[in-house]
């Protein structure tokens, strides 16, 4: 189990930072500090503590997986056999490239994931015969995503 991370404190010109980077993550460490009125090597000095506090990590670009022909995005929640080993199970669902996030939850279900696919029928599959076939799976419940409707981070 994760340990539960510190909570630090920012202050207003990192809430600043922050939001910009967040807006786009592309833009200009100057261009940056001129709005914010600071230099760049404090930009620089600010980000490197957000890092170092994990607060922040990393930049990524979205790839669109419409694009590249996935249509069909799904949640299923998991139900275990009693005795099953999740570790186990997790170690499985990692080797499954369609699975994009895999949680513990409360509630009716052990294990809660989000899966892309193709389609149906290629979702029907991977849960037929990648996720089912699972020892200590007992069966699955599957909700599809029929369209986003908000995609946001934690606010700023």
């Amino acid at each position: 189990m994760k340990q539960k991370t510190k909570a630090i404190t920012i202050d207003g010109i990192d809430k600043k930072i922050l939001r910009a980077l967040t807006t786009d993550a592309r833009t200009p460490i100057l261009e940056i500090a001129r709005n914010v009125g600071i230099s760049g090597a404090a930009i620089h000095q600010r980000l490197r503590k957000l890092e170092k506090s994990k607060l922040i990590s990393g930049s990524m670009f979205i790839i669109d997986p419409k694009v590249l022909g996935y249509s069909t995005l799904a949640f299923v929640g998991i139900y275990l056999d009693k005795v099953a080993n999740s570790e186990d199970i997790i170690r499985a669902l990692k080797k499954i490239p369609e699975v994009l996030e895999c949680h513990y939850t409360t509630g009716v279900y052990s294990i809660f994931i989000k899966l892309l696919c193709l389609d149906n029928a290629h979702l029907m599959y991977l849960l037929s015969n990648n996720i089912q076939t699972i020892t200590g799976v007992l069966r699955t419940e599957s909700l599809i995503s029929l369209e986003q409707q908000i995609d946001r981070q934690v606010h700023i």
